[in-house]
């Protein structure tokens, strides 16, 4: 399944460039979130743009209920930031039901919350392609450790996300808000089981936001309506459906759901109006934030992200970088693998051979973590950095098999501080290898697939 369009990206799209951005410029909090947020819907099997819709219809409930403007301004980045846990139960998922973790949770956001639609979805979805035997074992299982299941599973998402809020600097209010997105109005949600008014204003909005955008997307406004109704007093707090249902019949917010400059207009709605300075170190706070979010997709990954950061720092310090290069440089690290998070966990965490469909879907991620890196104008650079961190000086990397002559020093550095963590961890393919095997493996890349000085500056502080 791919959710990107990487056609687009080839080498002869590739700019020049001459140096990293010197400031932040314009980038508003709300344009840098909402971007990133095309992560969040890759990892959640979500068609693009999904966060930006719920963001759209979500306030619009805010604005109908009277939703004072400060809580309006929390309830605009719980809708943005819903789904920052949903990362870390991907694997869980992979695990449990032996299936696909996209299409396993989009096709769940379909399910309309009786009992009969769960056991369907869970006959359909569960051990799919597996024999007659495991799938009948398997949802044996499933079926009958269904609740301990679901709830560790919604709790590990809910708290992951809650925490990450908090790590990058938001309100209570917002982090309470996304940990409390699957509880339910009649209390039959998780992970705290909480009912009514208790259930936070946010998390009850969102939560009606979510399931009308998947039906609006899955079938019409008409559909959307149909299914919120129909958990009116179960799911979903009354005032709020009723708000609901006059947002999903109101022409102007159809006509914006459906226009292609639909994160413009959501980036500059009135309930995005910033009281949090986005400076050099909020800007921090929030790429730490997601690549914990990428980190977390897989048990292999556990901290990847960071660890290549700490790897490319500590090489751009004994390279000479100057200080807001060696600044972006540890940006890019922690966001290089971002694409990462629209690839299935049975590809990621598979134990064996990729085979050539595999390969090509896990190698799309550099082009994925392009295509939504770049919709950022300050990002370009790391955007291209994100897509070419594999390519290889001999011209057999991936995607495009790019040359030596074609690969900038910044690639270089990201490149041997990748390869260096691949093979210094462990994978579900190998085990960690001891430093000296390292330093074999590196010392026959040397020149040919990576670069000497790159490689000389990380034998120097990490190998020697």
């Amino acid at each position: 399944m791919c959710y990107y369009d990487t056609s687009m990206c080839s080498p002869s799209t590739f700019p020049v460039y001459d140096a990293w951005p010197d400031g932040l410029g314009k980038l508003r909090l709300a344009e840098l979130l909402g971007s990133l947020s095309h992560a969040l819907d890759a990892t959640e099997g979500q068609p693009v743009g999904h966060a930006i819709r719920v963001t759209l219809i979500g306030c619009e409930i805010g604005q109908r209920l009277g939703v004072a403007r400060e809580e309006l301004h929390d309830l605009y980045y719980v809708l943005l930031l819903k789904d920052l846990g949903c990362s870390s139960n991907a694997a869980r998922i992979c695990e449990m039901y032996l299936t696909d973790d996209l299409e396993f949770k989009q096709a769940f956001k379909l399910v309309d919350g009786t009992t009969r639609s769960a056991l369907r979805f869970l006959m359909r979805e569960t051990a799919r392609g597996s024999s007659a035997f495991r799938r009948a074992r398997t949802l044996i299982s499933v079926i009958r450790d269904a609740g301990t299941i679901v709830d560790d599973l919604i709790e590990t998402r809910c708290e992951q996300g809650a925490s990450i809020a908090r790590g990058m600097g938001f309100s209570t209010r917002v982090a309470l808000g996304i940990h409390a997105l699957d509880e339910h109005w009649d209390g039959s949600g998780r992970p705290e089981r909480l009912s009514g008014a208790d259930i936070p204003l946010g998390a009850r909005i969102a939560l009606v936001a979510q399931v009308a955008d998947v039906f609006m997307t899955n079938g019409s406004a008409s559909d959307a309506r149909a299914e919120i109704a129909g958990r009116r007093g179960t799911w979903f707090d009354p005032e709020i459906v009723d708000a609901a249902v006059s947002v999903l019949k109101d022409d102007v917010v159809l006509s914006q759901l459906a226009d292609p400059k639909l994160a413009a207009t959501v980036f500059a709605h009135p309930a995005a109006a910033e009281t949090m300075r986005l400076d050099d170190d909020k800007l921090d706070r929030i790429i730490d934030g997601f690549a914990d979010v990428i980190d977390a997709k897989s048990p292999f990954t556990n901290n990847h992200s960071r660890r290549v950061a700490t790897y490319v720092d500590q090489l751009t310090d004994t390279l000479g970088f100057e200080t807001t290069a060696r600044r972006w440089m540890r940006r890019s690290a922690l966001l290089h693998d971002i694409g990462k998070l629209g690839v299935p966990n049975r590809i990621l965490d598979k134990p064996g051979r990729l085979d050539a469909d595999e390969r090509t879907i896990i190698e799309a991620h550099t082009l994925t973590g392009n295509i939504i890196l770049r919709q950022i104008d300050l990002f370009s650079k790391v955007a291209h950095l994100a897509e070419a961190h594999h390519e290889r000086l001999d011209g057999k990397g991936y995607p495009h098999q790019l040359c030596a002559g074609q690969i900038s020093r910044d690639v270089r550095v990201l490149t041997v501080a990748d390869i260096f963590d691949a093979l210094s961890a462990e994978r579900p393919y190998k085990p960690a290898l001891p430093p000296e095997k390292v330093r074999q493996i590196m010392d026959e890349m040397d020149g040919s697939a990576i670069d000497s000085n790159c490689y000389a500056a990380l034998r120097d502080t990490l190998l020697d």
